[in-house]
């Protein structure tokens, strides 16, 4: 066993043993391949390592890379921002350092120009011009210059509270342009008081209904039934009132209004009218206007009030005729002109919208500026628009000079009729029956423009129109003046004409108007004529003499007393010839005034001879009234108002008319006075609708009722009458007839028949 074991251990062992020594040599051989591998392997580990440390430095170069692309792209949009708000603002920048520096300067002088603008709002509304003027300059700012109040010397109140595009809103709205009603404008609309406005000619009201039409104005007057609800509902929601033809007296229950009698409860405001308490909305505005031209309210109502002066004004009222005369004879130019007008108020309001909204985004920027895109894109934006609107306007106001430059060659007309419209105007003083109105005078003037004689030539067509115009004056006129006043009417036309054309020495005139008057009569000259010149006529040479033409006038009744006794005892003097050099150094004012000063019973001669020398004998020669012609002239919403003279009756002419017109059968007639009103208002209602002829005769025996018949008479410029209704009053002259229905109205006086005395 062993035996075999062993042969067979080693057969095995040479068969195994060279597998071993194979296997021992193939081991150390793995070992040296494991080696070399495990070498390789850590090379490989360094590689790698290495190899990551190189990708993360290549990453961290690419962010830094990406980030500084990112920072580049960041500066360039930065720096064409920059670009931008330098180029946008550069623009600005002079003119907001000079707009700086004048508000600076101003900011000085605030404290006493802002006590000259308080002073204004709150006292010189219901002034003119001439004595705003004098009372601001002579007074107020002599007086703060004393008072060491710093105040700027060119203090304006229309510049210091309102601004250029607000004001032409306001023209556009029909607010004149002159200064007078601009102020008018700041103080209605910036006063604490709410405005009453003296407006016998409507320009207020015009403007008014403009301005507020479209913010849901609601108009009343005292003669409406529901007037208080119509105001606490305006109240509560806000809306603008306007009150209009007010006249002396204000009914207390508008105190709480005018006072702004409002009270806060529970957070709400709160204000009683009567028994009844209404929501106060802070929009609410109030607005108060009366024709009467000269009103004398209670020092109570001027307290509660802002009392505002709109009588027109010749500077405004030219401007006004100016734009009537061009729109009918050259159309385009005022089409042209409203649309730059217009436009160019636009643009102004456009520029002022833009820099307020550069203003606020500057103002507003947290931050960097160039990191603000809304500001860069809406200066860019602002930019381009102001560019354009600046040159636009450049252009507008290039074209505007041009229009007005062409339109000047008119101002002729407009200026005589706005002079002569003021003739008519102060007529007033004379008789209070003699109301015009201003709508009625433009009308009259669009019917000469239409009637005149025309003329290729420029200068001669203005000259037609004016001739025509100021005769359609005087003869409009006449019929409704009294026959003692026509003549005074014709030398007040031919006197504002000539001081209007600078042909009127204004001293002169005023002596004629005045007289001499002679507060010392220490330094006089002693009469050398007592025998027969009175010492009044003396006065009167003596200052007669003070004028710069009459110097020596005095003397000369010493070195000529005969030949002046000749001519004060001549019949008719104005003819005679005038004594030594007098003769010839005397033009025909001037020898009117030496009339004045000793004949006075012939200076209605001499004023008439004045008059035909300048103006026509046609103005010395009143037309005789033709009542068909008048009626012609009255539509059935004009009322025709016979003015009364003692004793005169216009009824049986009147039906005289109704029967050659076909009327008579619809003619009635009602004399006023007591309980004869709710036939009279029957009688209108019933003529209105069936075409009649309704006479209400002496109005002045009824003149409570008048204001309803005011009312009435108003309701006719809406309403549809019939085109055969005519109304027909009668009146003596009376301050408290309503000045509405005389402004809207034809008007006529009544005289006796003259009679030729035979002594």
């Amino acid at each position: 066993m062993w035996v075999r074991a062993m042969e067979l251990y080693g057969r095995l062992y040479r068969v195994v043993e060279p597998k071993r020594i194979r296997m021992n040599a193939a081991l150390a051989q793995l070992q040296e391949k494991q080696a070399a591998l495990a070498e390789a392997q850590e090379k490989l580990r360094e590689v790698a390592e290495k190899l990551e440390t190189l990708k993360k430095q290549y990453d961290e170069k690419l962010a830094q890379k990406e980030e500084l692309r990112k920072k580049s792209e960041e500066m360039e949009v930065k720096l064409e921002r920059a670009g931008l708000l330098v180029s946008g603002l550069a623009g600005e920048k002079a003119r907001w350092e000079e707009t700086v520096q004048g508000l600076e300067e101003d900011l000085g002088y605030l404290v006493g120009d802002c006590l000259l603008a308080a002073a204004f709002l709150s006292y010189m509304g219901p002034f003119l011009t001439n004595y705003r003027d004098e009372i601001v300059n002579q007074i107020w700012m002599k007086k703060i210059w004393e008072l060491q109040v710093p105040c700027s010397p060119r203090f304006t109140f229309d510049n210091f509270l309102s601004n250029p595009t607000k004001v032409r809103d306001w023209n556009i709205q029909g607010l004149p342009s002159d200064a007078f009603s601009t102020e008018n404008g700041i103080i209605v609309t910036r006063g604490n008081r709410w405005a009453l406005m003296i407006d016998p000619q409507a320009q207020a009201l015009k403007w008014i209904k403009n301005m507020e039409g479209n913010q849901g104005l609601q108009i009343i007057d005292l003669q409406m039934s529901d007037y208080l609800r119509i105001l606490e509902n305006a109240i509560q929601f806000g809306y603008p009132v306007l009150l209009q033809n007010v006249q002396e007296y204000l009914d207390p229950t508008l105190n709480p209004v005018l006072n702004k009698s409002v009270a806060r409860i529970g957070g709400r405001l709160l204000m009683r009218i009567g028994d009844k308490e209404v929501e106060y909305n802070t929009n609410f505005r109030f607005y108060i206007t009366t024709k009467l031209s000269n009103p004398h309210y209670s020092p109570e109502t001027s307290a509660k009030t802002t009392i505002v002066n709109f009588a027109v004004k010749e500077q405004g009222l030219e401007a006004q005729l100016l734009g009537i005369v061009v729109r009918k004879e050259r159309p385009e130019l005022e089409e042209q002109k409203d649309s730059l007008v217009i436009n160019i108020a636009a643009g102004k309001r456009k520029l002022k919208e833009l820099e307020d909204e550069i203003l606020r985004l500057l103002n507003e920027a947290t931050g960097s500026l160039l990191e603000d895109v809304q500001l860069v894109n809406t200066l860019q934006t602002s930019k381009v628009t102001a560019t354009e609107v600046t040159e636009q306007l450049e252009t507008s106001e290039t074209t505007e000079i041009n229009i007005d430059l062409a339109r000047e060659a008119y101002r002729p007309c407009a200026q005589r009729a706005s002079v002569l419209f003021f003739v008519l105007n102060d007529m007033g003083r004379i008789d209070p029956m003699y109301q015009f109105s201003l709508d009625a005078y433009i009308g009259l003037f669009v019917l000469s423009i239409d009637k005149s004689h025309r003329s290729h030539k420029l200068e001669d067509r203005i000259d037609y129109l004016n001739e025509y115009h100021t005769y359609a004056v005087y003869r409009y006129t006449c019929r409704t003046l009294f026959e003692r006043h026509k003549l005074l009417f014709s030398f007040q036309m031919c006197a504002k004409i000539l001081e209007t054309s600078g042909k009127l020495n204004m001293d002169e005139y005023n002596f004629f108007l005045r007289g001499g008057v002679v507060l010392d009569r220490e330094g006089q000259m002693d009469n050398p004529c007592t025998s027969w010149l009175a010492d009044a006529y003396w006065d009167n040479i003596t200052e007669l003499d003070k004028l710069t033409n009459f110097h020596g006038l005095m003397n000369s009744f010493e070195q000529y007393p005969r030949d002046w006794y000749l001519w004060y005892t001549n019949a008719t003097p104005e003819k005679a010839m005038l004594p030594g050099e007098w003769e010839n150094a005397c033009n025909e004012m001037q020898r009117m005034l030496i009339v004045r000063s000793l004949r006075q019973d012939r200076v209605a001669f001499c004023v008439t001879s004045f008059i035909v020398s300048n103006l026509g004998s046609r103005f010395v020669e009143p037309p005789v009234l033709n009542m068909k012609l008048v009626m012609e002239d009255s539509t059935p919403r004009t009322p025709l108002v016979f003015i009364l003279s003692p004793g005169v009756d216009p009824t049986s002419a009147l039906l005289q008319l109704a029967e050659h017109t076909g009327m008579a059968q619809r003619f009635h007639v009602l004399s006023l006075g007591q309980g004869q009103a709710p036939i009279a208002a029957r009688l209108l209602r019933e003529g209105v609708i069936q075409g009649h002829w309704v006479f209400l005769a002496n109005c002045h025996l009824s003149l409570s009722w008048m204001p309803n018949l005011d009312k009435l008479v108003e309701q006719l410029q809406v309403e549809d009458p019939h085109p055969s209704f005519r109304l027909w009053l009668s009146s003596s002259p009376h301050p408290d007839f309503p000045i509405s229905i005389l402004q809207a109205s034809i008007k006529m006086t009544t005289e006796p028949p003259k009679v030729l005395l035979i002594s």
